[in-house]
């Protein structure tokens, strides 16, 4: 097949969005199908890097987080494109290149798939003063895009729950995002996946990766760490944004400068470095679609306690590869389950990296390519999307 993925970020940005990309292009290739990729270079000029379609684009980050915008569809790309004639066109971002997947879709009679990667719903303090009025244009802006495509994906139940309450009419395909476990499994003496689990750590070490913003509730676990029952342990957060100075400003309220550090941004090469200095995963987020992290710090051996969140069902397991809390009680009982002795630590950790096998790449591009499959042959025999085919793929 030919395959054109659509994304307003692509290298050298560093997000989810960018992550899963960049693995669907790479194991798509590997099955031998033919991959372009449309996206937004981060200034005013175009460019073309090889099968990478680079437009020339603007930052419109009051709009939404690194949010960026090219005004027109007038380009040399597009049309070259066009030419090209791809079989799928797979949309992953809502604003600009939507406009771009959509219009050769429409020209080329391509199938248009779409995956939904963010709940605005948790950023309307981005762009509206009034939270109702925010989550209701969420939910106008949502369906009038998905139902212009084919068919959606939706990286967990909750945000093809969240779809189905917004009244989208395409099919939803429930495909967990896949990550390269490979770059952070430990390895034997012989290179091979170590799944056994982590020794029992000498330290108390909690850690958080990923960017800084409001909406990931950071603040929470600080609070907590503050409490008597948060005076043994130690927190790592690796990554940068621009809620750092007020978190940076809420340790020093707190007096936590001994036991907190902030890295500040890493490269993608350090991630999984840092993931192997901490001893447990800790995330208050609830803002989250799926959270590649979360997956991330089970290939790493991590046990993870986070707040309870639909996005985990399947993921974060009581009692098998972390705990869910719903209140600092929670959060500290699971803690103290997880370090209670080397051997319910040891099982968390290697069941930590057993649960991350139901995410590998592989397994997400050939769930992806089913898809494409069956739109393909929908859209070829003109015929409605067959109930049997918007089967739940979720993992699990």
């Amino acid at each position: 097949m030919k395959i054109l993925i659509t994304s307003d970020w692509y290298v050298p940005v560093v997000n989810g969005v960018v992550t899963s990309v960049c693995n669907l292009e790479t194991e798509l290739r590997k099955r031998g199908h033919e991959v372009r990729i449309l996206t937004l270079s981060e200034d005013h000029t175009s460019h073309q890097e090889r099968d990478v379609y680079y437009v020339g684009s603007l930052g419109a980050g009051k709009i939404y987080p690194n949010a960026r915008l090219s005004l027109s569809i007038r380009n040399t790309y597009l049309e070259e494109l066009i030419a090209w004639k791809p079989d799928i066109v797979h949309s992953q971002c809502e604003f600009t290149t939507w406009l771009f997947a959509h219009h050769i879709a429409r020209r080329t009679g391509a199938a248009l798939i779409h995956t939904y990667h963010t709940i605005y719903e948790d950023y309307t303090h981005y762009f509206s003063p009034n939270k109702a009025l925010g989550e209701k244009a969420v939910a106008v802006f949502s369906r009038k895009v998905l139902n212009h495509v084919d068919a959606v994906i939706a990286p967990t139940r909750k945000v093809k729950r969240l779809l189905e309450k917004y009244r989208v009419e395409p099919g939803i395909f429930t495909v967990p995002t896949g990550i390269d476990l490979e770059r952070f499994y430990r390895k034997d003496e012989k290179g091979n996946a170590d799944l056994a689990g982590r020794a029992y750590p000498d330290t108390r070490r909690l850690v958080t990766v990923g960017r800084l913003a409001r909406e990931k509730n950071i603040e929470e676990i600080l609070g907590f760490l503050a409490e008597g029952r948060g005076q043994d342990y130690e927190y790592l957060i690796v990554g940068d944004g621009p809620y750092r100075p007020e978190l940076m400003q809420k340790v020093k309220n707190l007096g936590l400068e001994r036991r907190v550090e902030f890295t500040g941004m890493i490269s993608p090469d350090q991630v999984p470095e840092y993931y192997r200095k901490g001893d447990v995963f800790v995330c208050a987020s609830s803002s989250e679609t799926q959270g590649l992290t979360y997956l991330e710090a089970l290939a790493s051996g991590l046990p993870a306690v986070c707040r309870k969140d639909p996005c985990l069902e399947g993921v974060v397991i009581d009692g098998y590869n972390g705990w869910q809390y719903e209140d600092a009680d929670g959060f500290f009982d699971g803690l103290e389950r997880l370090f209670a002795n080397r051997k319910v630590y040891g099982e968390a950790s290697a069941n930590a990296c057993e649960k991350a096998l139901d995410f590998s790449k592989e397994v997400f591009a050939g769930r992806i390519e089913e898809i494409y499959r069956i739109a393909l042959r929908a859209k070829q025999e003109g015929a409605e999307w067959n109930k049997a085919d918007r089967r739940d793929l979720q993992a699990g």
